[in-house]
């Protein structure tokens, strides 16, 4: 399918879940988190979840994070199609942005050549590790600026689609996805 297809369809699909199954199954993703060999890494970015949107919640995978004292980074969105990276903390007060994204209002902001692992928001992912996120590029900047190391982990509310059509240069692809009944590796 061409991505502005997948993006209607999955918003469509979304739409129809309640919140109590998107709970379930953020917790379900967060479990499988462990399985990827992640865990000697020092910073994992993730995003924090859009509810209106019906996002996975990210909260649970936060806790975990949190718990293997793991140093959490979140998005700010700055200019143009960019993003500031900060430490979350205990103290972090955070603010939705006209998106309705919450984020940082100000912090420890950590540069994104230190990041080891990103969590990454998206709408449909296929079995080769493309995705299509809202189609603003923030990730696609943002991951272009991180090392090449830099371990790519989607998140997603549904299973992979057979093969994304129309891919750009430009579009990052993932090392893993997280679904609700599986883990993919690429």
């Amino acid at each position: 399918m061409l991505k502005h297809e997948l993006r209607k369809k999955y918003k469509s699909l979304r739409a129809e879940l309640e919140s109590s199954h998107i709970s379930d199954l953020s917790i379900n993703l967060a479990n499988h988190a462990l399985q990827i060999p992640i865990w000697d890494f020092f910073y994992f970015h993730t995003f924090l979840s859009i509810e209106k949107n019906k996002e996975i919640d990210t909260l649970p995978l936060i806790t975990l994070l949190q718990g293997k004292d793991k140093n959490v980074v979140i998005p700010k969105v700055s200019d143009g199609n960019t993003m500031e990276h900060y430490l979350l903390t205990d103290n972090t007060f955070l603010k939705k942005n006209k998106w309705h994204i919450p984020e940082p209002v100000e912090g420890v902001q950590i540069p994104e050549g230190k990041i080891d692992v990103v969590f990454l928001p998206l709408l449909a992912f296929d079995k080769h590790g493309n995705r299509v996120g809202y189609g603003k590029g923030y990730y696609d900047t943002f991951l272009a600026k991180c090392k090449k190391e830099t371990v790519k982990i989607g998140l997603s509310l549904f299973e992979a689609e057979e093969t994304i059509i129309e891919t750009h240069a430009n579009d990052v692809c993932l090392d893993y996805c997280i679904s609700p009944n599986r883990v993919y590796k690429f």
